[in-house]
């Protein structure tokens, strides 16, 4: 994934896609909102970084991490 950059912040509609927004955004991991929290909770998924009490980030180094299928703990 090229469009990953390693020291760029995302957030959860950046990762998932949204297929509704103008433009759509395409998901970088094609997974449903409750498998995404799940897979953080057993440890699938990186924890994120909380920017607010509304807002969760993640790390562009964890998100290739887990595309390159290596452990993210």
């Amino acid at each position: 994934m090229d469009r990953i950059k390693n020291d760029y912040m995302y957030r959860q509609k950046q990762i998932l896609g949204d297929p509704k927004a103008t433009p759509p955004i395409d998901p970088i991991i094609p997974v449903s909102p409750s498998t995404w929290w799940k897979g953080i909770k057993t440890g699938r998924f990186p924890e994120g970084i909380k920017i607010s009490s509304r807002v969760t980030a993640w790390r562009g180094s964890d998100l290739r991490r887990v595309i390159d299928g290596k452990n993210v703990t």
